[in-house]
């Protein structure tokens, strides 16, 4: 418990009583870290910070200043309830953004996994679940309960509604406004976001093989002008399909969710 001996705390911030401090951290001046915040080894907290509320934050994880991480949710529900925030190791959380506590209804916990950057005055509202490698753009606000996939991109200025699901590997294109479920590898733009097509470059910087790819651009083909409804297609797609690319798209439309989802244009 409280400040490792190993950790540089500049003299002007306030570190509460009962914060644990872990070894090779560095608090910047003026920073302001809260009595049950957790940091791992090496998280660097720039000046004028502020980390509160019940938060844990990974190994080497870097708030930059005026980041506000931890703040009670935005929600008129919100009574008081304990709940958590949980922050991965090496993210990035730049300068201006605001993340939040779960709440009760929502869980209880919200959580950012590992090594995603959030840039300037992105926001991610109470109960929300980021995947690893996730980037929000420049004043990016995802809603509350929104679970947001590994590897997936959120361009600036957009927004995704509040219960909103995003699959793996997803990009959102700039100003976009996300109000239904996104499938895995989806590319999504317009102001009122639409379906049109698949994250192709992503796919490509990960070294998906070409197959997969080929298996994936005939997969949105039928789920866009096959026979029946959507789900009729996507069920359809699951039975045939030998791509294991293709099964996280069946797999994530055939899930539980609270929202329809943008179908292919």
């Amino acid at each position: 418990m409280g400040i490792d001996p190993t950790a540089q705390v500049h003299p002007s911030a306030v570190v509460e009583e009962g914060a644990v401090i872990g070894p090779e951290c560095q608090i910047g001046p003026f920073a302001v870290i809260g009595a049950e915040v957790t940091l791992a080894r090496g998280v660097v907290v720039k000046s004028h910070a502020v980390i509160t509320g019940w938060t844990e934050i990974g190994d080497e994880s870097v708030i930059f200043p005026f980041a506000s991480v931890g703040e009670i949710p935005q929600d008129l529900k919100y009574k008081g309830e304990r709940s958590r925030l949980v922050i991965g190791k090496r993210t990035r959380i730049r300068e201006g953004a605001t993340l939040n506590t779960g709440t009760e209804g929502g869980g209880g916990v919200t959580r950012v996994g590992d090594d995603c950057l959030l840039m300037t005055g992105a926001h991610v509202g109470h109960d929300a679940q980021v995947g690893d490698r996730v980037i929000l753009v420049n004043q990016v606000a995802v809603a509350g309960h929104c679970h947001i996939g590994d590897d997936v991109i959120i361009g600036g200025l957009s927004g995704v509604h509040q219960w909103v699901r995003i699959g793996k590997g997803a990009i959102i294109g700039a100003v976009t406004m996300v109000t239904n479920d996104v499938m895995p590898y989806g590319l999504v733009q317009a102001p009122r976001g639409e379906l049109d097509g698949l994250n192709l470059v992503g796919l490509k910087r990960k070294g998906v093989e070409r197959t997969e790819i080929t298996a994936l651009r005939a997969a949105y083909q039928m789920l866009a002008q096959g026979e029946g409804t959507f789900l009729d297609r996507a069920r359809r797609l699951s039975d045939e399909t030998e791509s294991r690319h293709v099964r996280e798209i069946t797999d994530f439309i055939l899930g539980a969710t609270d929202r329809s989802f943008l179908t292919p244009k």
